[in-house]
């Protein structure tokens, strides 16, 4: 079960906006994480986020809390949510015919690229998000591009890595940016450092059929 801690930097100045601090493992459904955040000079209850997956990526659960917002969410006709107050008196539902969510957590990256399952032969794959901002889970729904463009191995003590790179692309704005995963863990993204992992990452097994 990886256990470590990601800088979130904003992605524009390098400026560190909080630290997350998560565990993340396969389990009965599928797939699990769990994070909280911390302010930039440590203070804690800054947000926390906990994700669970089934089998082939979709989002069975997620609820998120930052901001004094909480937004709880999953698959239902497409992807539904409850964003509102911690007291509740302020909800709002939303639902999108969107794929999966998205936001500043590198969950997130883990959760698509588990959802397309790209190969190296696949072309650029279109898929539609609805990612929650911070600092008060604002939603916007965007569509991506995702195409999974090096597979390497690397050495370690514990036997080959494999990571993967991803091209993603914003198909409204025509902006860029590169992805590393290695299993469940983000190595490299924009604005996310990984700066402490206790556990090598787990490899998603295969699905019956790949």
């Amino acid at each position: 079960m990886p256990r470590g801690r990601y800088s979130l930097h904003d992605p524009h100045d390098g400026a560190l906006l909080a630290e997350e601090h998560f565990q993340c493992a396969p389990g009965p459904s599928g797939w699990r994480y769990v994070a909280r955040l911390t302010t930039p000079v440590g203070e804690p209850d800054a947000g926390t986020v906990d994700l669970t997956l089934d089998s082939r990526g979709r989002p069975l659960r997620l609820e998120l809390r930052a901001g004094g917002w909480q937004v709880r969410g999953g698959a239902l006709e497409g992807l539904t949510w409850v964003r509102s107050d911690p007291e509740g008196n302020h909800a709002t539902e939303g639902n999108a015919r969107a794929h999966a969510f998205g936001g500043t957590s590198p969950a997130f990256y883990v959760a698509t690229a588990r959802l397309l399952r790209l190969t190296p032969q696949s072309p650029p794959t279109r898929i539609r998000l609805v990612s929650f901002s911070a600092p008060v889970l604002a939603t916007r729904t965007a569509d991506q591009s995702w195409q999974l463009t090096d597979t390497q191995a690397h050495a370690t003590d514990n036997g080959p890595l494999r990571v993967d790179s991803y091209q993603v692309s914003d198909l409204e704005t025509g902006e860029r940016h590169e992805v590393h995963l290695a299993g469940d863990v983000v190595l490299a993204a924009p604005g996310i450092e990984l700066e402490d992992l206790e556990s090598p990452p787990n490899e998603f097994p295969p699905e019956p059929g790949e």
